[in-house]
């Protein structure tokens, strides 16, 4: 299906001479730009979830050097033919889903802390990146284990470009580096990969609950953002009932500890066996992560500790609802003196600088062999809390997200049993998800189709009435034209339930789909073309303002 010749020259130019010049600057564009290398995901998904290696950087078809010297000798110019190139392309593609990502899997901490955007900052990148010209809704899921934009784009590899360097330009790595670490998954992938992160199943600790939390927040921060729109809206919503669904009907969370439970457990392992209870612990960070320290502390027989926040009231509630357990409370700036006197120094903060550095901790006090005589960072924020030259310290170690791996390869067999369990369950929603989109493509048939028999009635009627003359009363006037709309309704009435379809059932989707079509071709609706020419044309429009 293509657009009109005038539509793809007028209505794209802007687009197209901005991409052109990107490229080249003569007429023969023989060369790309390393921006335009796409980075394509590796053959499988759960394989590149699971690689450390990241993602291998080709260029991408599409982008590929278009030569002006055809085998057949042709006269268009290149110019020409990267228009109609670019008109097909967009005619032929609908609208995709497209994740583009680093996570605990594949990037180090050192990356996922520079690409990390504040929860407070979400509504603003949301802007910005539906402010791309191929970019339709985004949302934005950063935590410390990953950093993941999910975007409906107009085109799938001009989309992933543009977010690439924007995710570039927001955080000074380099459009290569980032190719090295990055993952891309589109529709179906990316719903699945959603519904298994949701569910916890690309969790660094399998079935932590934390990151559900997580999802439910993006929905709620994304409430009433301009962007955050029908499609990836119902992405999340959907992946919430998935979490909850996976932690109903299976034991995936039985057992499951959270990252700051995990962080406990590594602190514990450093440390002698006969030191848990008595260790000094400092806790530097009363937010959710740091509550959840505080809890398995406790919980492990730490029953003494200070607790280092901004305020008072978030440490007085923990004290009040950790019954028994000695909690005290130490304003930030007394951290380095509460320091002195800890064994072991958990951080959870949102700050964005280092809280401890090498000239910090280098001065400090050693701590005793009955603690195994080295001071243990436990670093659990992204970005971090302790600076990796705090490392060079003799009397120190410091640990990070990154190395709560060694925690977690415990009991590996049953984790992927219960992840099996899982799979199944997301399976069946994914499937439902992506049929209740494909279900939305007849939403804009249904309204052009009764808008086009309004029209049909009301001139119908004009005609009715006119013929009628003008000394017909108000009572006969409402009453023809009552008729016209229920003889209107009662023929539409069987197309209309033929276009609805909740998605639920494969064979009536396809069904519904094939309806579709039809009444496009028979009442030249054009609903494909016209939707996607009104939304290039918005993207155009905004880009020449």
């Amino acid at each position: 299906m293509a657009v009109s010749t005038s539509f793809a020259g007028a209505k794209l130019e802007a687009l197209l001479l901005k991409s052109s010049s990107a490229n080249t600057t003569s007429s023969s564009f023989s060369r790309v730009s390393p921006t335009s290398s796409l980075c394509k995901p590796i053959r499988t998904r759960r394989a590149l979830m699971q690689s450390q290696r990241g993602v291998r950087c080709e260029v991408a078809a599409s982008d590929a050097p278009i030569q002006a010297d055809q085998a057949g000798g042709s006269n268009v110019s290149a110019l020409e033919q990267l228009k109609t190139s670019a008109a097909d392309r967009y005619t032929k593609e609908r609208s995709s889903i497209v994740v583009i990502g680093l996570s605990v899997h594949t990037a180090p901490v050192e990356m996922r802390e520079k690409l990390a955007i504040p929860e407070a900052e979400w509504p603003r990148a949301i802007g910005e990146l539906c402010g791309l010209n191929h970019i339709e809704e985004a949302a934005v899921l950063s935590t410390c284990n990953r950093m993941e934009i999910y975007v409906v784009a107009l085109s799938q590899h001009r989309g992933v470009k543009e977010v690439t360097e924007w995710m570039s330009k927001t955080s000074g790595i380099p459009v290569s580096e980032l190719c090295k670490h990055r993952f891309l998954l589109y529709n179906n992938d990316a719903t699945q990969h959603l519904f298994e992160v949701s569910a916890g199943l690309d969790s660094l600790v399998l079935g932590e609950g934390q990151i559900l939390a997580q999802v439910k927040q993006v929905v709620r921060v994304g409430q009433g953002v301009v962007g955050f729109g029908r499609n990836i809206s119902g992405l999340f919503k959907h992946a919430i009932t998935v979490g909850k669904r996976v932690r109903t009907e299976t034991n995936i969370a039985a057992g499951a500890v959270s990252v700051s439970s995990a962080a406990v457990e590594l602190a514990l392992m450093k440390l002698p066996e006969s030191s848990h209870t008595t260790a000094r612990m400092l806790v530097i960070g009363a937010g959710k992560m740091g509550k959840l320290v505080i809890k398995h502390l406790v919980a492990k027989g730490c029953t003494k500790m200070v607790v280092v926040n901004r305020s008072e009231e978030r440490v007085a509630a923990i004290r009040e609802e950790m019954n028994g357990a000695e909690i005290i409370y130490k304003p930030l700036t007394e951290m380095l003196t509460c320091a002195a006197e800890a064994d072991v120094v958990f951080t959870s903060t949102a700050s964005e600088t280092p809280l401890f550095l090498k000239e910090h901790v280098k001065d400090l006090p050693a701590v005793g062999q009955e603690t195994g005589g080295l001071r243990l960072f436990v670093d659990i924020s992204v970005p971090r809390n302790v600076g990796s030259c705090v490392a060079d310290v003799e009397t120190a170690r410091v640990y990070n997200v990154d190395d709560l791996k060694e925690v977690v390869a415990a009991n590996k067999e049953d984790r992927l049993r219960k992840a099996m369990e899982a799979q199944a369950i997301i399976a069946e929603e994914s499937k439902q998800f992506e049929a209740w989109r494909d279900s939305l493509e007849t939403v804009p048939t249904i309204k052009k189709l009764r808008a086009y028999a309004e029209r049909i009635r009301a001139a119908e009627l004009d005609k009715c009435l006119s013929k009628m003359g003008d000394d017909i009363s108000k009572k006969t006037r409402r009453a023809v034209d009552d008729l016209s709309r229920g003889i209107v309704n009662k023929l539409l009435h069987g197309p209309m339930q033929h276009l609805r379809c909740d998605g639920s059932d494969s064979r009536t989707l396809s069904e519904t789909l094939e309806n579709m079509h039809a009444l496009n071709r028979m009442f030249s609706l054009e609903t494909e073309i016209s939707v996607l020419e009104q939304k290039i044309r918005a993207k155009v429009e905004q880009t020449q303002k």
